[in-house]
């Protein structure tokens, strides 16, 4: 027979070849509760986990053997006849029995038949997923007895080669985490798009270019946070010849805030654009009040699809695979091919304040671009239909001869991803700015320029997050205490005024106070329940114009929809809709259009409500996780006041007694 079973397993395990896998190989990818294994693995196999190669899986088993205290060995290989493999079977040491030996003096039985074992094969996805496991031994197994097997010899922390962070200088070790993908099709495990890594990466971009002391500060910033908060996530990534290429962390935090803010995110990657000597990239939402919150940040070595796809899946399965309902990018071919990858039913958004920057670069050279810039903005920013926009696209293009222009020609293109007029649809939470006043601000803009460093940057971070949470602590209490002077005799302004934050209610204000530029609200159709309104409004920069807006209005379940689709861009209803509601007797909001991500009443807990679902409680380091984050929970409610602190004290006090007791009692 050539090589082992081609389609089927065979009967006996025992009975097929043996062989043992040497060397060191990386996992590159990480989902669930974080793990850092040098030669250490405590986290035990699952049906569902996901490895890039045949080897990843061999070192992942091998050394949660190796901290168990018992050995691996392959039991079998399954090849297609082209000699590809394409299943496996790992096994205890002890697994099966030897075959019978007619020497005078045979070795003693060593085995014991175990059961335990992890089966694995190779997917459509070109990755290596354990099908079944069985971690259950019929034999003692101690940590003790590590030294004895023959397949832990190779993996010791020792024997690990350094980890290259640049070429020529700086050399670090810095510990890597190497992780595994759990599949989603178990319900319990995650939801993540899978798309394959393309291999356009330039390797002038192939690696991060550190200065002197940049991995040691990188290192000691890592470690450092992991230190005061078990929470803290990091992964790394390296390329082929073991250099760091890219780099994601996230604080507990960030997963706390995506909870109530991860709807739409934006991916800030100004500073590579802008070639900053720290080449972050920073995941951002908006908070209730509308300021920049930090979801996940990470450091790459170039704008490749390769580089966007890793961080992306890195941050996604730290969202336990979440996906946002929009993402907002800058324009960017590799960015926007990473998301259609990793992100396939998230909607995604160009910044339109990215593309109004690069206005003067890209048309700066043109003749009469001050013309055509005009015209440019007016097209954007005053076309109120699709109609109107490629009228007055395909008018600027014809009139100045600028049709073969391939920056317009890819903006046309990406149009839907970009114009107004067909984001209409996307709900954006106030993220894209559509007038030119407004600038979209990245969560580090105070503390990141362009020639600051790494390090610089790093030590400056937790200061920064610091201010970031004191501001959203004090715009809360501000938004508790304050009231406002109301602008019209509208019940709903009062209404909302109860409700809204400061800064979210302000801007409803300025609908509030829109209604009164509203000439008229004529009804033009009625089909059922549902009845159409054309609200006629002066235009801002000419009040001797007027523009038509069309609402339609479900009386039977008090929806309202308005052209101008400021709802799904602010999140809030806009002038012609109010006069819709006013004009039909409606004194309130219409609950659906209140939304609690601007709400002021709601309390928002950033400390992670842990679950004891998935804690295994054989499992020491398991139950240390889960121990912490509850005692967290507690110290958070004690601290809040004076007689809390005392009583949660007494509590403790107690509780360890009580602990101490059981001890002693089982003794």
């Amino acid at each position: 027979m050539d090589g082992l079973s081609l389609n089927a397993e065979p009967i006996f395990d025992d009975e097929t070849e043996e062989f043992e896998i040497d060397g060191e190989c990386a996992m590159t990818e990480y989902v669930g509760q974080s793990g850092i294994i040098e030669g250490e693995n405590p986290v035990p196999s699952a049906v569902g986990m996901e490895f890039e190669t045949y080897e990843d899986v061999y070192y992942f088993y091998n050394c949660y053997a190796k901290v168990h205290g018992f050995g691996v060995r392959v039991s079998n290989t399954w090849y297609r006849k082209s000699r590809e493999r394409y299943r496996g079977k790992l096994s205890c040491s002890s697994a099966g029995f030897k075959k019978k030996s007619e020497a005078n003096r045979p070795r003693p039985e060593t085995r014991t038949g175990c059961p335990a074992m992890i089966k694995f094969r190779l997917m459509e996805n070109n990755r290596w997923r354990i099908i079944e496991v069985e971690l259950e031994h019929n034999h003692l197994v101690s940590p003790s007895t590590e030294k004895f097997y023959k397949s832990h010899r190779n993996i010791s922390s020792g024997s690990k080669r350094s980890l290259q962070m640049d070429a020529n200088q700086d050399i670090q070790k810095i510990r890597l985490f190497r992780t595994v993908i759990i599949d989603p099709d178990d319900d319990r495990k995650l939801n993540i798009d899978e798309g394959e890594f393309r291999n356009t990466i330039d390797q002038t971009n192939n690696h991060l270019i550190l200065k002197p002391g940049d991995a040691q500060a990188l290192h000691s910033f890592f470690t450092d946070l992991q230190l005061v908060n078990p929470d803290f996530f990091y992964v790394m990534d390296l390329n082929e010849k073991g250099c760091l290429r890219n780099v994601f962390w996230a604080e507990a935090r960030f997963k706390a805030a995506y909870s109530y803010f991860g709807d739409v995110v934006r991916i800030d990657t100004a500073c590579l654009t802008t070639k900053y000597e720290v080449p972050l990239v920073v995941i951002a939402g908006v908070n209730h009040h509308g300021q920049s919150v930090p979801l996940g940040c990470g450091l790459i070595a170039g704008e490749t699809v390769e580089s966007f796809i890793w961080l992306l899946r890195a941050w996604l399965t730290y969202m336990v695979g979440r996906p946002p309902q929009t993402i907002i990018i800058a324009q960017s071919r590799a960015m926007q091919t990473a998301i259609a990858d990793v992100l396939p039913r998230s909607a995604h958004c160009i910044s339109l304040s990215h593309i109004m920057k690069k206005v003067p670069e890209e048309l700066g050279g043109l003749h009469e671009y001050e013309v055509i810039k005009k015209a440019f903005t007016k097209a954007i920013y005053q076309s109120s239909r699709i109609e109107e926009f490629e009228a007055a696209w395909e008018d600027m293009i014809l009139h100045h001869r600028i049709r073969d222009h391939k920056w317009l020609q890819t903006l046309h293109d990406d149009r839907k991803h970009w114009a107004p007029v067909y984001l209409k649809d996307t709900f954006l939470a106030g993220m894209v700015s559509v007038t030119l006043s407004e600038r979209e601000a990245s969560p580090f803009d105070e503390y990141l320029a362009n020639h600051t460093s790494l390090k610089v940057f790093l030590n400056s971070y937790n200061q920064c997050l610091k201010e970031i949470y004191l501001r959203e602590a004090l715009a809360d209490t501000e938004s508790r205490n304050s009231s406002f002077m109301l602008k019209s005799r509208f019940y709903f302004e009062m209404q909302l005024s109860k409700v809204y934050t400061n800064h979210i209610f302000e801007k409803f204000q300025i609908e509030v106070e829109g209604m009164f530029s509203c000439l008229s609200t004529r009804q033009v159709s009625i089909d059922g329940s549902v009845v159409t309104y054309i609200v006629k409004e002066h235009e801002v920069e000419n009040v001797n114009e007027a523009r038509d807006y069309e609402v339609t209005l479900n009386t039977a379940v008090a929806e309202v929809l308005c052209a101008c689709g400021l709802f799904n861009l602010e999140g809030f209803l806009c002038r012609h809709a109010l006069c819709v509601l006013s004009q039909n007797s409606f004194e309130e909001i219409p609950p659906q259009y209140i939304l609690s991500r601007w709400r002021k009443d709601i309390h928002r807990s950033y400390i992670l409500d842990y679950g004891c679902n998935l804690i295994d409680t054989k499992n020491p380091v398991h139950r240390y996780d889960n121990l912490y984050k509850c005692a967290v929970k507690l110290v958070e409610e004690g601290r809040k006041s004076r007689e809390r602190y005392k009583f949660t004290l007494e509590a403790l006090g107690e509780i360890l007694n009580k602990v101490s007791l059981q001890d002693h009692n089982t003794l």
